[in-house]
């Protein structure tokens, strides 16, 4: 087999419709946009949730209650089984993890959780833990540090 030989399969490729150009084609003088009107037009056709000028239903509904949405603290989170590549006795810092490649951005901190199994005894700084994660690494006789 070469490269020269190589064709698609039967049927996984088409020739693209060009609208517009007679009518040959099926789709020939107004090119399947109708008479006129807003759709027909260059550059026309109206925005999603527009409704031809009714409120729209976005306005409609009530807006109730509060979001913190764009002030809550994002975690970078960390499983104990993605610990394992460290060796015994070593201490796991924020930029060590980056460096590594095991978080892409610290967010607002690091929290490790407890999923899955730790055999080697760790000094861990992070942010924040959960509870099984710290009893784990505490068990192995590794240290827990909240920066």
């Amino acid at each position: 087999m070469k490269l020269n030989n190589i064709h698609p399969a039967v049927g996984a490729t088409t020739v693209s419709k060009r609208v517009g150009r007679g009518t040959s084609s099926g789709t020939g003088k107004t090119a399947g946009k109708g008479h006129k009107g807003q759709n027909a037009r260059s550059g026309g056709g109206v925005r999603p949730g527009f409704e031809g000028g009714q409120l729209p239903l976005f306005r409609r509904l009530p807006k109730r209650g509060f979001t913190n949405a764009k002030f809550k603290t994002v975690y970078a989170v960390i499983n104990l089984s993605d610990l394992e590549k460290f060796e015994d006795g070593a201490v796991v810092t924020p930029e060590l993890l980056h460096e590594m490649g095991l978080i892409k951005n610290q967010l607002d901190g690091i929290k490790v959780l407890g999923n899955g199994n730790l055999t080697k005894k760790l000094v861990v700084k992070a942010n924040k833990f959960s509870l099984s994660a710290k009893t784990k690494i505490e068990e192995l006789g590794g240290k827990v540090e909240v920066i």
